[in-house]
Protein backbone atom coordinates (compact mmCIF):
# COMPACT_ATOMS: atom_id res chain seq x y z
CA UNK A 1 0.00 0.00 0.00
CA UNK A 2 1.20 3.10 -0.86
CA UNK A 3 2.36 5.83 2.12
CA UNK A 4 0.53 8.90 2.29
CA UNK A 5 1.95 12.24 2.86
CA UNK A 6 1.17 12.27 6.32
CA UNK A 7 2.93 8.81 6.63
CA UNK A 8 5.69 9.78 5.56
CA UNK A 9 6.11 12.66 7.04
CA UNK A 10 5.84 10.62 10.56
CA UNK A 11 8.44 8.19 9.72
CA UNK A 12 11.22 11.09 8.81
CA UNK A 13 9.80 13.18 11.89
CA UNK A 14 10.82 9.62 13.96
CA UNK A 15 14.13 9.45 12.53
CA UNK A 16 15.22 12.47 12.95
CA UNK A 17 14.03 12.26 17.10
CA UNK A 18 16.22 9.00 16.78
CA UNK A 19 19.49 11.41 15.46
CA UNK A 20 18.93 13.89 18.34
CA UNK A 21 18.62 11.31 20.78
CA UNK A 22 21.78 9.54 19.19
CA UNK A 23 23.72 12.83 19.48
CA UNK A 24 22.20 13.82 23.28
CA UNK A 25 24.01 10.39 23.79
CA UNK A 26 26.88 10.83 22.62
CA UNK A 27 27.44 14.29 23.73
CA UNK A 28 26.96 12.86 27.24
CA UNK A 29 30.03 11.15 27.26
CA UNK A 30 31.85 13.85 26.23
CA UNK A 31 32.00 16.09 29.58
CA UNK A 32 34.96 18.26 27.61
CA UNK A 33 32.58 18.51 24.83
CA UNK A 34 33.31 18.03 21.39
CA UNK A 35 33.15 20.20 17.95
CA UNK A 36 30.62 19.55 14.71
CA UNK A 37 32.62 17.92 12.95
CA UNK A 38 33.74 15.53 15.86
CA UNK A 39 30.31 14.89 16.70
CA UNK A 40 29.56 13.79 12.82
CA UNK A 41 32.28 11.50 12.80
CA UNK A 42 31.28 9.70 16.24
CA UNK A 43 27.66 9.77 14.79
CA UNK A 44 28.27 8.49 11.84
CA UNK A 45 25.91 11.16 10.43
CA UNK A 46 26.11 14.10 7.69
CA UNK A 47 27.67 17.24 9.29
CA UNK A 48 24.03 19.15 8.38
CA UNK A 49 22.18 16.39 9.67
CA UNK A 50 24.05 16.69 13.20
CA UNK A 51 24.06 20.27 13.43
CA UNK A 52 20.22 20.36 12.89
CA UNK A 53 20.01 18.06 15.72
CA UNK A 54 22.41 19.78 17.98
CA UNK A 55 20.85 23.06 16.75
CA UNK A 56 17.56 21.30 17.80
CA UNK A 57 19.38 20.66 21.80
CA UNK A 58 20.53 24.33 21.52
CA UNK A 59 16.80 25.65 21.68
CA UNK A 60 15.67 23.03 24.46
CA UNK A 61 18.34 24.09 26.81
CA UNK A 62 19.69 20.25 26.37
CA UNK A 63 23.14 21.51 24.96
CA UNK A 64 25.48 24.82 24.37
CA UNK A 65 28.59 26.04 23.43
CA UNK A 66 31.73 26.53 25.75
CA UNK A 67 33.86 29.88 24.79
CA UNK A 68 35.88 27.08 22.46
CA UNK A 69 32.93 26.51 20.53
CA UNK A 70 32.39 23.32 21.91
CA UNK A 71 28.96 21.72 22.12
CA UNK A 72 28.51 20.13 25.84
CA UNK A 73 25.50 19.31 27.60
CA UNK A 74 23.34 22.09 28.70
CA UNK A 75 22.21 23.17 32.29
CA UNK A 76 18.64 22.23 31.20
CA UNK A 77 19.79 18.73 30.86
CA UNK A 78 21.63 18.24 34.10
CA UNK A 79 18.60 20.00 35.95
CA UNK A 80 16.39 17.53 34.76
CA UNK A 81 18.51 14.60 35.29
CA UNK A 82 19.65 15.22 38.71
CA UNK A 83 15.97 16.55 39.81
CA UNK A 84 14.99 13.29 38.22
CA UNK A 85 18.14 11.26 40.42
CA UNK A 86 17.36 12.86 43.51
CA UNK A 87 13.47 12.22 43.81
CA UNK A 88 13.79 8.66 42.85
CA UNK A 89 12.39 6.39 46.12
CA UNK A 90 15.63 4.15 46.21
CA UNK A 91 17.73 7.01 45.88
CA UNK A 92 15.87 8.88 48.58
CA UNK A 93 16.15 5.56 50.89
CA UNK A 94 19.31 4.50 50.79
CA UNK A 95 21.44 8.00 50.54
CA UNK A 96 21.50 7.70 54.30
CA UNK A 97 23.06 4.35 54.22
CA UNK A 98 25.66 5.63 51.74
CA UNK A 99 27.03 8.18 53.80
CA UNK A 100 26.77 6.35 57.15
CA UNK A 101 28.89 3.44 55.38
CA UNK A 102 31.22 6.24 53.71
CA UNK A 103 31.95 8.42 57.12
CA UNK A 104 32.25 4.41 58.90
CA UNK A 105 34.76 3.44 55.83
CA UNK A 106 36.49 6.67 54.08
CA UNK A 107 35.89 4.49 51.18
CA UNK A 108 33.58 4.73 48.02
CA UNK A 109 30.45 3.45 48.65
CA UNK A 110 27.71 2.32 45.52
CA UNK A 111 24.05 1.33 45.60
CA UNK A 112 23.70 -0.92 41.93
CA UNK A 113 21.05 -2.87 40.46
CA UNK A 114 21.20 -6.02 37.78
CA UNK A 115 20.22 -4.72 34.29
CA UNK A 116 20.62 -8.20 32.39
CA UNK A 117 24.45 -9.51 32.51
CA UNK A 118 25.54 -5.79 33.89
CA UNK A 119 25.00 -3.99 36.87
CA UNK A 120 24.49 -0.10 36.90
CA UNK A 121 25.48 2.17 39.89
CA UNK A 122 22.32 4.05 40.48
CA UNK A 123 23.81 5.94 43.33
CA UNK A 124 27.65 6.52 45.15
CA UNK A 125 28.84 8.43 47.59
CA UNK A 126 32.99 9.28 47.80
CA UNK A 127 35.09 9.14 51.00
CA UNK A 128 35.74 12.95 52.05
CA UNK A 129 38.73 14.56 52.10
CA UNK A 130 41.59 13.96 49.66
CA UNK A 131 40.98 9.97 50.24
CA UNK A 132 41.81 8.56 46.37
CA UNK A 133 38.70 8.38 44.59
CA UNK A 134 37.12 5.55 42.09
CA UNK A 135 36.47 6.31 38.61
CA UNK A 136 32.85 4.49 38.53
CA UNK A 137 29.87 7.11 37.79
CA UNK A 138 26.44 7.21 38.59
CA UNK A 139 24.77 5.32 35.58
CA UNK A 140 27.77 3.64 34.85
CA UNK A 141 27.92 -0.16 34.28
CA UNK A 142 29.81 -3.01 35.17
CA UNK A 143 30.27 -6.82 34.01
CA UNK A 144 27.82 -8.52 37.28
CA UNK A 145 29.95 -11.84 37.04
CA UNK A 146 33.34 -9.54 38.64
CA UNK A 147 31.48 -7.14 41.08
CA UNK A 148 30.59 -7.43 44.22
CA UNK A 149 26.93 -6.23 43.85
CA UNK A 150 26.60 -8.18 41.00
CA UNK A 151 27.31 -11.18 43.02
CA UNK A 152 25.11 -10.35 45.86
CA UNK A 153 22.49 -9.92 43.33
CA UNK A 154 23.14 -13.07 40.97
CA UNK A 155 23.12 -15.12 44.13
CA UNK A 156 19.67 -14.89 45.18
CA UNK A 157 18.58 -15.85 41.32
CA UNK A 158 20.93 -18.14 40.31
CA UNK A 159 20.57 -20.50 42.74
CA UNK A 160 21.58 -24.26 40.32
CA UNK A 161 24.74 -24.59 37.88
CA UNK A 162 21.92 -25.41 35.40
CA UNK A 163 20.61 -21.67 36.44
CA UNK A 164 23.89 -20.17 35.99
CA UNK A 165 24.66 -21.69 32.85
CA UNK A 166 21.85 -20.52 31.61
CA UNK A 167 22.33 -17.22 32.74
CA UNK A 168 25.74 -17.25 30.82
CA UNK A 169 24.51 -18.69 27.80
CA UNK A 170 26.89 -18.54 24.80
CA UNK A 171 28.48 -15.49 25.58
CA UNK A 172 32.35 -15.78 27.01
CA UNK A 173 32.48 -13.92 30.79
CA UNK A 174 35.12 -11.22 30.21
CA UNK A 175 38.31 -11.59 32.27
CA UNK A 176 39.24 -8.28 34.15
CA UNK A 177 41.83 -9.73 36.16
CA UNK A 178 43.41 -12.73 37.04
CA UNK A 179 41.13 -13.44 39.34
CA UNK A 180 37.52 -12.93 37.70
CA UNK A 181 35.81 -16.14 37.37
CA UNK A 182 35.86 -17.40 33.84
CA UNK A 183 33.45 -20.14 34.07
CA UNK A 184 30.42 -21.06 35.29
CA UNK A 185 31.83 -23.74 37.58
CA UNK A 186 34.09 -21.13 39.17
CA UNK A 187 30.85 -18.33 39.30
CA UNK A 188 28.98 -21.05 40.42
CA UNK A 189 30.97 -21.69 43.67
CA UNK A 190 31.60 -17.83 44.07
CA UNK A 191 27.63 -17.53 44.68
CA UNK A 192 27.48 -20.50 47.10
CA UNK A 193 29.97 -18.97 49.00
CA UNK A 194 27.96 -15.49 48.84
CA UNK A 195 24.70 -17.35 50.25
CA UNK A 196 26.63 -18.78 52.79
CA UNK A 197 28.17 -15.61 53.96
CA UNK A 198 25.27 -13.79 53.30
CA UNK A 199 27.56 -10.96 51.59
CA UNK A 200 29.46 -10.82 48.43
CA UNK A 201 33.28 -9.75 48.13
CA UNK A 202 35.03 -8.84 45.04
CA UNK A 203 38.96 -9.93 45.60
CA UNK A 204 40.28 -7.21 42.63
CA UNK A 205 38.51 -9.39 40.04
CA UNK A 206 37.19 -6.44 38.31
CA UNK A 207 39.72 -4.06 38.82
CA UNK A 208 43.59 -4.79 40.24
CA UNK A 209 43.67 -3.08 43.19
CA UNK A 210 40.76 -2.28 44.49
CA UNK A 211 38.29 -4.73 46.54
CA UNK A 212 35.22 -4.32 48.13
CA UNK A 213 32.22 -6.22 50.16
CA UNK A 214 28.36 -6.41 49.08
CA UNK A 215 25.19 -7.04 50.38
CA UNK A 216 22.23 -7.04 48.78
CA UNK A 217 19.20 -4.29 50.30
CA UNK A 218 15.93 -5.13 49.58
CA UNK A 219 13.70 -2.05 49.86
CA UNK A 220 10.23 -3.15 48.40
CA UNK A 221 10.26 -7.02 48.84
CA UNK A 222 11.24 -8.99 52.00
CA UNK A 223 12.34 -11.79 49.66
CA UNK A 224 13.21 -9.93 45.95
CA UNK A 225 16.19 -7.89 46.63
CA UNK A 226 15.71 -4.10 44.91
CA UNK A 227 19.41 -4.03 44.50
CA UNK A 228 22.52 -3.95 46.53
CA UNK A 229 25.24 -1.66 48.60
CA UNK A 230 29.03 -2.06 48.48
CA UNK A 231 31.92 -0.42 50.00
CA UNK A 232 34.22 -0.19 47.54
CA UNK A 233 37.93 -0.26 48.75
CA UNK A 234 41.69 0.79 47.68
CA UNK A 235 43.30 -2.63 48.47
CA UNK A 236 46.47 -0.81 49.92
CA UNK A 237 44.69 1.22 52.07
CA UNK A 238 41.58 -1.06 53.07
CA UNK A 239 43.22 -4.34 52.75
CA UNK A 240 39.70 -7.02 51.79
CA UNK A 241 40.59 -8.42 55.33
CA UNK A 242 39.57 -5.13 57.10
CA UNK A 243 35.95 -5.34 55.24
CA UNK A 244 35.28 -8.81 55.85
CA UNK A 245 35.71 -8.22 59.60
CA UNK A 246 33.38 -5.87 59.36
CA UNK A 247 30.95 -7.80 57.63
CA UNK A 248 28.07 -7.86 60.30
CA UNK A 249 28.59 -4.14 60.98
CA UNK A 250 28.11 -3.38 57.09
CA UNK A 251 24.71 -5.82 57.05
CA UNK A 252 23.45 -4.04 60.36
CA UNK A 253 23.31 -0.44 58.83
CA UNK A 254 22.66 -1.57 55.10
CA UNK A 255 19.58 -3.43 56.99
CA UNK A 256 18.51 0.11 58.27
CA UNK A 257 16.63 1.43 54.76
CA UNK A 258 13.60 2.45 56.60
CA UNK A 259 14.48 6.04 56.14
CA UNK A 260 17.99 5.98 57.45
CA UNK A 261 16.38 5.22 60.69
CA UNK A 262 18.15 2.42 63.04
CA UNK A 263 16.12 -0.69 63.47
CA UNK A 264 15.55 -0.95 67.51
CA UNK A 265 17.70 -3.91 69.05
Amino acid sequence: MPRTPAAIDGDERLVGTDRVLAVLVELAGLPAGATLDDMAQRTGNPKPTVHRALASLKRSGLATQDGRGHYILGDEFLRLAFAHHEARPDHVRVRPILDRLAERFGETIHFAVLDGTDVVYRDKVDPSGGAVRLTSTIGGRNPAHCTGVGKALLATRLRTLDDVQAWIGERALEQRTPTTATTADELHARLVETRQRGYAIDDQENEAGINCIAVPVYLSSPTRPSGAISVSAVAYRTPLETLVEAAEDIRRIVAQTNGGREESA
